[in-house]
């Protein structure tokens, strides 16, 4: 009889409420679901699929772990249920999936991705109704799933290209690697990949860097010294891509060498002087942070985020939370139209390397209360304070 991977702690009634993925395949599943049972020793439990996903893990394709049900109705893939309400929650589970079928196999053959009148026809919903319905289930318009799909492919295709070139070093096989990536990925020309920045989005890096695992790309540092503490500023030709506060700046620059561990990175020169200094007044004003009241400061600092597409979108809400003010993990959640995500939104908050820039500071706890900040919960309430009286 088959059983299905159960998580530590819970129980068989239990058990639908937890999603697991396998490490050896990348691809998560919830339970009862019909593909191959995997080793327990490479299983990981995550509480939701939002977790799951945020972790770098793909959903399974036969059981569509993304797909949210209303509360109280059985897991489509998990099977059980009669009923109008699982059955149209079977209905769109099964329609959602069938459009990212649709849209990964345009992506896989480089054809223009399916728009949504031509989705929505081939799923028999309305389009306004299933738009909303698929924006709920994968937190993504159907246009931004296949943009997340093609950067997906894209980042696999040169880290594959990574590995190859780690065997053999040969840098005339870059140009030729890169360009597969782009068409096995889905774009039809260079400008496509390249155009409006649209690579450096993607990949955080030119796609030659990113091929070449982030090998020769530059980063430039420096230390100042703050009213919170030592402040770390880094930038890479196109914008900052770190700030770290924190007491002990051997371990601050440590810690950014870790982070980009095959980057070329040095200490700046005095023209660098500048940017910390800019970057240093923000923390010590963090009302200037986000795109709210008052933020003129941080946007006059060009930034270099990098992240999953659901990290990025975390951390564009964050800026849109007015200083002076807090939101909570499950707001944010709800923001992004993921309300079951709560716990991926608090570990994309602590994934953030620019600290106060993306401002996962004036994020709290649904009680009001502060914890959970990288560079500690006193400077979290320092930077708080600072920001209700104006600072």
């Amino acid at each position: 009889m088959r059983q299905v991977p159960v998580a530590p702690g819970t129980d068989d009634a239990g058990a639908t409420r937890f999603f697991y993925a396998v490490r050896t395949t990348g691809i998560f599943c919830r339970p009862g679901c019909a593909s191959r049972l995997p080793r327990r020793e490479n299983v990981a439990f995550f509480g939701s699929a939002a977790e799951a996903s945020a972790a770098g893990f793909r959903p399974c394709k036969r059981c569509a772990p993304e797909v949210e049900f209303p509360a109280g109705t059985p897991d489509a893939g998990a099977g059980g249920g009669g009923g109008a309400g699982v059955a149209m929650a079977g209905e769109h589970a099964a329609a959602v999936a069938k459009a990212c079928r649709l849209l990964e196999s345009a992506v896989g053959a480089s054809e223009a991705a399916p728009v949504l009148p031509e989705l929505a026809r081939a799923v028999g919903i309305s389009p306004s109704h299933f738009r909303r319905v698929f924006l709920t289930a994968t937190g993504l318009t159907p246009r931004g799933y296949a943009e997340a799909v093609r950067a997906r492919r894209m980042r696999e295709g040169l880290a594959r290209g990574a590995a190859s070139l780690g065997k053999s070093r040969t840098a005339a096989a870059t140009p030729t690697t890169v360009t597969e990536a782009m068409y096995n990925a889905g774009f039809s020309s260079p400008g496509r990949l390249y155009g409006n920045g649209k690579a450096w989005a993607m990949l955080g890096m030119a796609p030659g860097a990113a091929k070449r695992g982030g090998d020769g790309e530059a980063i430039r540092f420096a230390i100042g010294t703050s009213a919170l503490g030592k402040v770390l500023a880094a930038s890479t030709e196109h914008g900052v891509c770190a700030v770290f506060i924190g007491d002990d700046p051997a371990a601050m620059e440590a810690d950014l060498r870790r982070r980009f561990p095959r980057a070329a990175v040095s200490p700046g020169d005095a023209r660098y002087a500048d940017v910390v200094r800019r970057v240093v007044a923000l923390v010590e004003h963090p009302r200037g942070a986000g795109t709210g009241a008052g933020a003129a400061a941080a946007n006059a600092l060009p930034l270099d985020i990098r992240g999953t597409a659901f990290q990025q979108r975390v951390w564009k809400a964050l800026t849109e939370i007015e200083p002076g003010t807090t939101s909570t993990y499950a707001r944010i959640a709800a923001d992004i139209g993921m309300p079951t995500a709560t716990r991926a939104v608090a570990q994309a908050c602590g994934a953030n390397k620019i600290a106060v820039a993306i401002p996962c500071h004036r994020v709290v706890r649904s009680d009001g209360g502060i914890s959970g900040y990288r560079w500690g919960v006193a400077r979290k309430r320092e930077l708080l304070r600072r920001e209700s009286e104006g600072g």
